[in-house]
């Protein structure tokens, strides 16, 4: 039994050993223009989803859905959102920022959050992503503020007249 156990201490060192060593001689890739490596996808996503199912607000978004508060969604968006995340027009209004990115940030209105729960962009505008771009808002938003861009990005599909002319004007 204990030359097993032996065994299990050395496996476990050795795995170590071995990670350390590819850490500190650069053998995984850092830069943002190489895809990712084995793993890094699942790992980001399985762990996101779940923060996200923890930690996330669950009480309905606290700002009333109106046009007035809609356009100041849309503002705030214009102001510190459109810049990775596009503009009306989608995939082709991505930026140079937003093409140099990884992963790339998701062009709203091409691949749009509408169908996530307001509490989940609540937490990622709040508390930002890791493993990617995406910056915390905490420090510069106030929660009134978040709760403002997810009502907008939960309704970006089916803004009334005035909110979506302001959407259509927005400039990244």
């Amino acid at each position: 039994m204990g030359k097993f156990l032996l065994g299990i201490l050395f496996a476990v060192v050795a795995a170590a050993a071995a990670g350390y060593a590819v850490l500190t001689n650069g053998v995984i890739p850092a830069g943002a223009s190489v895809g990712p490596i084995w793993g890094e996808d699942w790992a980001a996503s399985t762990d996101l989803h779940a923060v996200l199912a923890h930690d996330a607000p669950k009480e309905p978004n606290p700002v009333a859905l109106s046009d007035a508060n809609l356009i100041a969604g849309i503002q705030l968006y214009g102001k510190h959102c459109a810049i990775c995340h596009g503009t009306a027009k989608g995939n082709a209004s991505a930026s140079p920022i937003a093409k140099g990115e990884w992963p790339a940030p998701p062009q709203f209105a091409s691949d749009g959050v509408e169908d996530d729960p307001e509490g989940y962009t609540f937490w990622k505008v709040k508390n930002g992503i890791r493993w990617s771009g995406m910056p915390a808002h905490a420090g510069v938003l106030t929660d009134q503020q978040i709760w403002t861009l997810a009502l907008f990005l939960k309704h970006m599909d089916k803004l009334p007249p005035a909110a979506a002319q302001v959407w259509q004007e927005v400039q990244n």
